[in-house]
């Protein structure tokens, strides 16, 4: 007996279409991009995750939330997403970074990068954390 219907893609076969779709960018080439005004680094990793630390200035949309923080029609719309002119959005290790990445240039976000390896890579690659 299956509980379960079997699935038409996968999280594996999503989160390739959807690297397949957004530009990437590493840690060490996103590096430099931290204070700059026309950035906006997503943080989208729960609040559990959060804790351990951010990278500086970076915007909290955990990934549940995103769309609806994201749509200016939305009553939770956070209008901090709107003003920045590249977005790069991370989690822990590139893969719900890459659905929202896609989710947010399917919105219609012109500028928008996954920051492969996530906060994972930013921290080998000696990127800065806030607590």
């Amino acid at each position: 007996m299956t509980l379960t219907p079997p699935l038409k893609k996968g999280f594996k076969q999503m989160v390739a279409e959807a690297n397949a779709e957004v530009a990437t960018i590493s840690a060490a080439d996103a590096l430099p991009l931290v204070g700059d005004p026309a950035v906006l680094f997503v943080d989208v990793r729960e609040g559990g995750e959060v804790a351990t630390g951010a990278i500086p200035g970076a915007f909290p949309a955990p990934r549940g939330f995103l769309e609806f923080f994201a749509d200016p029609e939305s009553p939770m719309h956070k209008p901090e997403l709107a003003k920045a002119a590249r977005v790069v959005v991370y989690c822990a290790s590139g893969g719900r970074s890459a659905l929202a990445a896609k989710t947010l240039a399917d919105m219609g976000y012109a500028d928008v990068l996954n920051l492969t390896g996530g906060i994972t890579a930013w921290k080998a690659a000696g990127g800065p954390l806030t607590a």
